[in-house]
């Protein structure tokens, strides 16, 4: 063989006459001695460089054939080259993964199913075994456990995190402390997962979230691995970083939900049900099938005494939605504070308008009252109209009456005028309370008839002796079929029925009967 002074220089055992095989790796001795195979010589020459490793470094080799059928070798240090290919891969990698990541945390917004993916993926990708651990619950550590190739689970540590070195810190949101300045002996056992082993290496990172720690990340490596490189806590703590925020929203909108639903129950109107031998039915619909609540409303306020009227309020405030709920709520609550003096409608809902115009909002409300006491087998109500459509009175032969009422709405004007009726209902026959959404519902064949009050009446004259929730329930059920998919306002209906009685004859044929519910 012959070689030049770089030769020489990278390969010292080299020199002229020497056997090739003898001083080059046998990468390239294998490639010279099919170089030199009979045969054309096209099909002797590698489809690509050749490439390998002469004292850790990397080198492409070209071969060059020459006349007098030797071949020359020439290489080409590629060592740089080789480590930014390197680098870029390592890098489109971890990219893949944080965005993987980022989408697999962002797909849900439950607590518990965040900590499991967060686990899952640093067990998967960053260590053997990796602990998604959420700020204390009391005297408890919510942590989740993963093993590379196994599944999360769950569990309550009764622990200190103080007592771990770096968690606690960690868990409070402090940077994290290197690897390095952690023991692993000293990792209590109720950290390390069942079969696991000794541990040869750990990284606490915190879990940033939304100006609150959201925890903090476990990674463990068995004993016999690599130690964590400075690099790869780097790279785990931008993990954590979008693993935390992810944890701080599920938990900022668990919070959310559990509040909303407090509010939720205070502001949907009541079941009702019989009260003082007077039947009560309501049903709400609100003007969006995601919505619970909006700007229709109803409440039903026994009397104190038996004997005594129970008020039936139903209102619909301008508005739908949650500022209209709000709003309800407040009337609502006004209404209640005022049942001292249910016995003076007037009073109250001059009152309530006092309270509407020295209140921050913009809005007005229209409702109705209503106080029903049961006299024998008749309920005795007065109604009192403020802006609201008037009631129905259904009669046992089907003769549907509009009550005589009328009234101004209330939030709205400095003086509130209403006048009162008294009507009886005998047993079979009821009093509907209702919205305007009801009435206005358009819909139709063509879609743009309102549902209206001649057909509410004709509806409701079909009901007569029917209890008040198959009252409800069908009105509620005409405008559902009248609408069809269109969009409506809130849907608010009330029915104030006298319950059929059954005659009770004497036992000796002589005293009187009496009535029963």
């Amino acid at each position: 063989m012959q070689c030049n002074d770089a030769a020489r220089a990278l390969l010292p055992e080299a020199q002229p006459g020497c056997r090739l095989a003898d001083v080059v790796p046998s990468w390239l001795a294998t490639a010279h001695q099919a170089m030199r195979l009979p045969g054309p010589r096209a099909a002797r020459e590698p489809d690509a460089p050749l490439s390998g490793v002469i004292e850790a470094r990397c080198f492409e080799a070209h071969p060059s054939v020459r006349d007098d059928g030797t071949v020359a070798w020439w290489l080409v240090d590629d060592t740089d080259h080789q480590l930014a290919r390197e680098a870029l891969h390592m890098e489109r990698e971890r990219t893949t993964f944080l965005t993987t990541a980022s989408n697999n945390l962002l797909s849900s917004l439950n607590l518990g199913r965040c900590m499991d993916v967060t686990a899952q993926m640093a067990a998967e990708s960053l260590a053997d075994a990796a602990l998604a651990i959420a700020p204390a619950r009391g005297h408890r550590l919510p942590v989740v456990t993963c093993l590379r190739g196994g599944t999360p689970t769950s569990s309550q540590e009764a622990v200190d995190p103080d007592a771990v070195p770096g968690l606690g810190e960690a868990l409070r949101g402090f940077p994290p402390v290197p690897s390095r300045w952690i023991d692993p002996a000293t990792a209590p056992a109720w950290m390390i997962p069942e079969g696991f082993g000794p541990i040869g290496a750990i990284v606490i990172t915190p879990l940033p979230g939304h100006g609150v720690p959201a925890g903090a990340l476990v990674l463990l490596r068995k004993e016999g691995s690599a130690a964590f490189t400075e690099e790869e806590e780097i790279f785990a703590r931008l993990f954590a970083a979008r693993s935390g925020a992810a944890m701080s929203a599920a938990r900022l909108y668990a919070e959310q939900t559990a509040i909303t639903e407090v509010l939720m129950r205070e502001l949907l109107p009541p079941a009702l049900h019989q009260i003082s031998g007077v039947d009560f039915a309501g049903s709400y619909r609100p003007s969006a099938d995601h919505e619970r609540i909006g700007g229709d409303f109803y409440d039903v306020h026994p009397a104190t005494r038996e004997g005594e009227p129970s008020l039936v309020t139903l209102g619909d405030v301008c508005g739908k939605g949650l500022e209209a709920a709000v709003l309800t709520g407040k009337i609502r609550n006004t209404l209640h504070a005022l049942l001292p003096l249910a016995d003076d409608h007037q009073r109250m809902l001059t009152l309530l308008n006092t309270a509407l115009l020295s209140s921050h909002h913009t809005r007005f409300a229209t409702l109705v009252l209503a106080s029903a006491a049961r006299q024998g087998n008749e309920v005795h109500v007065r109604l009192t109209s403020a802006g609201h459509p008037s009631p129905l009175i259904v009669r046992a032969d089907g003769t549907v009456e509009e009550a005589d009422t009328r009234g101004t709405l209330v939030g709205a004007l400095p003086d509130v005028r209403a006048r009162t009726t008294t009507i009886t209902l005998a047993p079979g026959e009821s009093c509907i309370l209702y919205t305007d959404g009801i009435t206005e519902a358009k819909g139709g064949p063509l879609g743009d008839t309102y549902f209206g009050e001649e057909r509410l009446m004709r509806a409701l004259a079909g009901c007569a002796g029917m209890p008040s929730e198959g009252i409800v329930e069908h009105v509620q059920m005409l405008a559902a079929q009248w609408l069809g998919n269109r969009r409506h306002d809130d849907m608010a209906v009330v029915a104030i029925s006298a319950p059929r009685t059954h005659h009770l004859s004497a036992v000796d044929g002589h005293t009187r009967g009496r009535y029963t519910a």
